[in-house]
């Protein structure tokens, strides 16, 4: 069985794409380490330097709303990010995240059952997220959508179909 086990970092509603990653950075900041480091600083000072490779948002209402700014996804990915677990996304942004190939789950609640720190497993067989020992069906996605976020990202499986 495929459960993978992670650590969440819990936040409320309505985090907009320029608290995820500030807009004063978009046309200077290039390097993805130098992207990684800004990510959530106005909402979390902490996040950057303490996030973990596997580590999930779980959030609340229409996360990402705002300019469809890309960088506020791709920081999250360049830290090592596995999926965003919310209530809602805003559409932009959940569709930048499946491009990214970062994966975007709708599950209403999850946020009030958790504080950062917490574990969260994700069973991608089962397609279930476990949250404080219950258990939650993950949406279903289109194989298309499935494909790209198995590849890692749209420019990663055109690479792969090209390439290859």
């Amino acid at each position: 069985m495929a459960i993978t086990t992670h650590r969440a970092w819990v936040y409320g509603d309505d985090v907009n794409t320029d608290v995820i990653f500030p807009g004063k950075y978009t046309y200077t900041l290039k390097d993805k380490t130098d992207i990684a480091a800004h990510a959530l600083e106005d909402l979390d000072p902490s996040f950057a330097s303490q996030v973990q490779p596997g580590d999930v948002i779980v959030a609340g209402r229409n996360w990402g709303m705002g300019s469809s700014r890309e960088q506020a996804v791709t920081c999250l990915v360049y830290n090592g990010l596995r999926a965003i677990i919310a209530e809602s996304f805003g559409g932009i942004y959940f569709r930048n995240c499946i491009n990214q190939g970062l994966h975007p789950i709708v599950i209403p609640g999850a946020a009030r059952l958790l504080h950062t720190g917490d574990v969260v497993l994700i069973d991608d067989e089962a397609r279930q997220v476990i949250i404080a020992g219950q258990a939650f069906a993950m949406p279903p996605l289109p194989l298309s959508v499935q494909a790209i976020l198995e590849a890692g990202g749209l420019v990663a499986m055109l690479k792969q179909r090209f390439q290859g």
